[in-house]
Order: C-alpha cells, then sequence, then structure tokens
C-alpha cells in the first residue's frame, strides 16, 4: 500500500507555502493510551511537528485504545481501529486531510493492525483477541466504501500483522501464540495455507492444521518463534516471498511462499516486532522492541547494515517512505511518559529527527509527500 501511494500536493493545507526546498513527508500514527491520532509533518533540516490530534473512541470513562492505522492506496482516507471497544473492537474510517469521520463497523475482539488491498475495496484487520480464554480468533474483512464487515475468517491464537501482497490477491497475518503464518486466498475469503514456524519445524501444514493451533508452543520446548509481524516482498521479490519476525527466537524469517519453504534468515536483537520492506524492495526495516533500537538490512546481499537506536524505549512501529528515504518509527515509551516519533534517514543509518507525541504511540502509517519546491508535483 505504502509502496503505491506517489507524490500528492496537498493544495487544500494553507500551511504548506514555499517555506523551504525540502519535500514535507505526513504521516498519521495512534497513540493507544491517550484515544488520539497525531498528524505529523517532517520537512528534512527542519524536523518535525505535529499538526494536529483527532480524538477517537466512544467510551467517556475508559480508554478505548486506537491501536492500528492505516492510509487507503490513494491518500483519500485513513482507517483506525478501535481495539477495546464495547466489548467489541470497532474500526473508523476518516476523509485525510480534514481528518472528519465518514463511517465506522464493528469488528471482534481487539482487532489490531489492517492490510488493505491495493484497489482499497477491502480491509481486513486481525481481531487479536486479549479477553478471556486462548481461544482461535479471525480476522475481519470490511466493504471500505461502505464500511460493512462482509465475512470472518477463522485463523488461530492472536493474529497480529495483517498485510496484502502487491497483486491484491493474498493476505497475510502471523499467529504470536500458534506459531504460524496463515495465508487468505481474497478471491474466496478461505484460509489457503498454513505454515508452520516453529523453529526446527518450518513447513507448510497439511489440510486441518486449524485444529493444531497453538501446537507450535512447547513441541520442541522453548524453541518458540511468536511472529508479530508479516511483511511481503517488493520490487523483484513481490508476490514471491514474505517476512516474519520471530519475536521470541530473535531472527526474521524470509518464506519463499511459491515453495513454501524458509529461503533466508536474519539475525537480529532482542524481540523483532514490525517490519517494513521499502517501495524498491531494497531494505527491510526491523523495530526491536526489547532492545530500543531499529535494525536496517540490505535484501540483495542479506547482511545488516547498521543497528539506529531510537529516542525512547518499547520500539513498536515502522514506516518508510515512498522514496525509500526514510524511515519513520514509533516508540510507546513506559509508564506516563508520553511516546515519541523518530526519523532515520535510510542512506546515512542516522537518526535526524524526533519529537514528543502522546501515550503509547504504536500504530503508523505514511499518508502523503509533498515534493520539494520547483519539483513536480
Amino acid at each position: 500500500m505504502r509502496g503505491l501511494l506517489a507524490f500528492v500536493f496537498l493544495a487544500a493545507l494553507p500551511a504548506q507555502t514555499a517555506r523551504a526546498q525540502a519535500p514535507e513527508y505526513r504521516l498519521y500514527v495512534a497513540n493507544e493510551s491517550s484515544d488520539l491520532v497525531s498528524r505529523v509533518v517532517f520537512t528534512p533540516g527542519e524536523g518535525l511537528e505535529v499538526e494536529k490530534e483527532i480524538p477517537v473512541g466512544i467510551m467517556p470513562g475508559d480508554n478505548d485504545g486506537a491501536h492500528g492505522v492505516s492510509v487507503s492506496p490513494d491518500g483519500r482516507h485513513w482507517y483506525v481501529t478501535i481495539a477495546h471497544g464495547t466489548p467489541r473492537g470497532y474500526l473508523w474510517k476518516f476523509h485525510a486531510g480534514p481528518d472528519t469521520l465518514v463511517g465506522r463497523t464493528r469488528l471482534g475482539l481487539f482487532p489490531a493492525t489492517m492490510g488493505i488491498t491495493p484497489d482499497g475495496q477491502f480491509l481486513l484487520a486481525v481481531n487479536f483477541n486479549l479477553h478471556g480464554d486462548m481461544v482461535p480468533s479471525d480476522v475481519s474483512v470490511v466493504y471500505t466504501p461502505e464500511m460493512i464487515e462482509v465475512t470472518r475468517v477463522r485463523t488461530c491464537l492472536m493474529p497480529h500483522g495483517s498485510r496484502v501482497g502487491a497483486a491484491g490477491s493474498r493476505h497475510y497475518s502471523a499467529c504470536m501464540h500458534s506459531d504460524r503464518l496463515v495465508e487468505i486466498d481474497l478471491e474466496t475469503f478461505e484460509v489457503s495455507a498454513r505454515f508452520d514456524v516453529t523453529p526446527g519445524m518450518e513447513g507448510l501444514e497439511r489440510a486441518g492444521g486449524e485444529d493444531r493451533a497453538g501446537a507450535g508452543h512447547g513441541a520442541m520446548g522453548d524453541r518458540v518463534c511468536s511472529p508479530t509481524w508479516v511483511e511481503p516482498g517488493a520490487g523483484a521479490r513481490a508476490d514471491r516471498v514474505v517476512y516474519v519476525a520471530c519475536n521470541r527466537n530473535r531472527e526474521i524469517l524470509e518464506i519463499d511462499t511459491e515453495r513454501w519453504e524458509v529461503s533466508r534468515r536474519f539475525a537480529t536483537g532482542m524481540a523483532p516486532y514490525n517490519l517494513e520492506v521499502t517501495s524498491g524492495g531494497e531494505l527491510l526495516i526491523a523495530t526491536l522492541k526489547g532492545e530500543q533500537a531499529v535494525a536496517v538490512f540490505d535484501l540483495e546481499s542479506g547482511e545488516e547494515l547498521g543497528r539506529i537506536a531510537t529516542s525512547r524505549p518499547v520500539t513498536h512501529g515502522v514506516v518508510a517512505s515512498p522514496d525509500g528515504r526514510y524511515a519513520f518509527v514509533s516508540n510507546e515509551s513506559a509508564g506516563s511518559v508520553p511516546g515519541t516519533l523518530d526519523v532515520i534517514d535510510l542512506e546515512t543509518l542516522a537518526l535526524v529527527a524526533s519529537i514528543e507525541l502522546q501515550h503509547q504511540s504504536g500504530g503508523i502509517d505514511f499518508w502523503s509527500v509533498t515534493p520539494a519546491a520547483g519539483g513536480t508535483r
């Protein structure tokens, strides 16, 4: 989705005058414990600025939990999952720019991350389900023009990291407590493959794998992947591989989805959490939630190019600009300390800007970039 977003000129925002020759990058960040979504602008050489804070949620006496944020491929709308709900969660749809509410629909228990088809017609939100007993959960499929949940696809225990492949024909999610990668066919909205990511047991499951939910945990003692994210490849690897963050095993798996086998492994630091591949497919960026850092890998050589410390702990989400120049990283922080947004220059592998947001900054997605003054719009 982010790789398809072209350069956009935002004439509707009067504050954007020719104040600098540099481009302006805009994105949205959800602050889960503040029920606020921040719209932030980054101008190279000038830094970060919070342009607007949009309140979300419907429970006046409790925190609703703005968890995931996703921008539509055409940049016209953005979506936020309201995790806690009453009792189930919600999906809210906003008009990007004015940031006015367009509609909302109820989802399952604790909806988290989202993936959107390239045409913007369908959004798939994983229902993470932190409530009650540990039982298999599902993925909500929403028809976005009407904001109608059309079906739920049962997958596994605690699905997370919802992403759609470049062709728009397959959806992927990770099962944090089942040690599985699940593929959904977006023509039938049915599970088309389950891949075991338990260390030493990696491989495609046979039919009926759903009954084995949770079998990966304890099957080999302490050897557990605990996948938290799935990221499809881009560029030459689009619709050929996906990357899975093994949070407990300190590695990232590159999985060939044609042969259904692990093609490469990338050793990481503590608790890799969210992943991002640059639009051209050159770099893989991983947030290290347990290390307060971000790791950057060259996908041609497979080498780690650098590890950059972030401004605050509990490093969470990451998104790259469409030009592949910058990575934007959210940090939840801890306790009563607000979260932050960091900017990493992917050429110099250095932290170049940071700004304090609200509490528990997590879900993040790129919105738009205005070209430099004098450039092509």
